[in-house]
């Protein structure tokens, strides 16, 4: 994209009313208290938090085992081999994993073994079987048990490829925290330690409702005046890949009784509710009378673009429950925005993990950033990175914040401060990293 120079028209002083980011975050995470725990399969805790500490009951490995397949043997019994001179080793049985050896390994014995079993008595090494002639004692198709003595080709140390015993972890000692996020590698750690099921933080349930006579739902026949409903599945859809568990309530028509109704459904069974639209100067006021009526809710105006309306509060829920609501804007990417900033750490806090920033880097900017109006900007953006390693941040199009495809195509937020007017193509700035996994041009 080429650089835009568009004027500037800003105000000489900034509006003293809007609440900085920061303070919205740290007023919204001091409603979000951390749920209960609760038993899960460790299969079906991945993204959940321990709840208590994990101890050892035994040692890993339990067992000194070899690391390779080869021929375990005493070490003293290979002294002097090489590939011209080999020392020939009489072959007293095979041990598979799994399994243990009855009997033990004399001087001039060799067990042929395989990788992960247990180390018989008697043998103090293991020689892999590229360093034996094994392979050149075979006629072609002639099975291994008909090899009755092999040679050694290399002299082997004592402990030559053997595991041993508590090597990973010692019986008793504290493998995983309380607060550890479990994935693929601590779930596997749980594994190997017998345990199946772990007390893990609840995930909140979070309710997504939209609000708005013109919305339609996906599926619906299109209509004179009618949009989908998007925000309520993009929303649900950042829940999911937040670590929440979303309950979509559908649309509620601009109506008391209607809003009333969803909300109050909403909060027989979730932890968090997320509406969009009904929040900004604007709209329809029977949104604000019924959020107001329902809950203690403020309606702020953030330092931010987009997504500077929103709303914040509790609702009072059956069994005395105090339930947070934020409300979203209606715009798209306001609301999606608004959602990474806000709803992401108030899930993270909710179900135990530390609510900590996304990962910032320095970037250049290939297009001018524009701030009329003292907020922090948020441009939607893709990085590139030069031979020198210098990374490139390129807006992904036309940034209203109703264009859903400038989202969709960015892995980061290019940030304009609120104290620049402008940040020019070729300054540096700092981005925002929200997804690793989207493809770096």
């Amino acid at each position: 994209m080429s650089s835009h120079k568009t004027p500037v028209t800003r105000s000489t002083e900034p509006p003293v009313d809007m609440l900085p980011v920061e303070d919205a975050v740290d007023r919204i995470l001091s409603f979000c208290p951390r749920l209960p725990s609760e038993s899960r399969a460790i299969d079906d805790a991945v993204g959940q938090v321990l709840a208590t500490d994990i101890t050892a009951p035994f040692d890993i490995p339990p067992h000194d085992n070899t690391a390779m397949d080869g021929y375990a043997v005493q070490s003293r019994s290979t002294d002097g081999a090489t590939e011209s001179n080999p020392v020939r080793l009489r072959v007293i049985g095979e041990l598979a994993a799994g399994y243990l050896y009855n009997g033990e390994v004399g001087a001039g014995q060799a067990v042929r073994i395989m990788t992960g079993a247990p180390m018989p008595d008697g043998a103090d090494t293991i020689v892999p079987f590229e360093e034996t002639d094994e392979y050149g004692l075979r006629a072609p198709g002639q099975e291994h048990e008909t090899i009755k003595d092999v040679g050694i080709l290399k002299a082997a140390g004592p402990g030559n490829n053997i595991r041993r015993r508590g090597e990973d972890v010692r019986q008793g000692q504290q493998v995983l925290d309380a607060g550890t996020v479990l994935r693929g590698p601590e779930v596997a750690v749980l594994a190997s330690l017998g345990v199946a099921s772990v007390d893990v933080i609840r995930r909140p349930r979070v309710a997504i409702l939209s609000t708005g006579d013109e919305l339609l739902s996906p599926g619906d026949a299109p209509a004179p005046g009618k949009i989908y409903d998007s925000n309520s599945y993009g929303l649900s859809a950042l829940v999911t890949q937040y670590g929440g568990t979303p309950q979509r309530f559908g649309i509620a028509q601009d109506t008391i009784p209607a809003l009333t109704a969803r909300i109050n459904e909403a909060l027989e069974t979730c932890d968090l509710v997320i509406t969009s639209a009904g929040v900004s100067r604007g709209d329809f006021d029977v949104v604000k009378e019924v959020l107001a009526r329902e809950g203690a809710i403020d309606f702020w105006t953030v330092k931010m673009k987009p997504g500077k309306p929103l709303a914040f509060g509790e609702f009072e829920a059956p069994q005395g429950r105090r339930v947070p609501h934020i409300g979203l804007p209606g715009n798209p990417v306001s609301s999606l925005l608004a959602f990474e900033l806000f709803g992401r750490l108030a899930i993270y806090q909710m179900m135990g993990r530390q609510p900590q920033p996304r990962p910032i880097l320095r970037a250049i900017a290939d297009d001018d950033i524009v701030n009329t109006d003292w907020r922090r900007v948020y441009a939607r953006a893709t990085l590139n990175q030069d031979n020198d390693g210098t990374w490139h941040a390129r807006l992904t199009g036309p940034q209203g914040s109703g264009v859903l495809t400038s989202m969709a195509l960015a892995n980061g937020y290019a940030v304009c401060p609120e104290d620049r007017e402008r940040i020019r193509a070729g300054e540096e700035c700092d981005v925002i990293m929200v997804d690793w996994d989207h493809p770096l041009d």
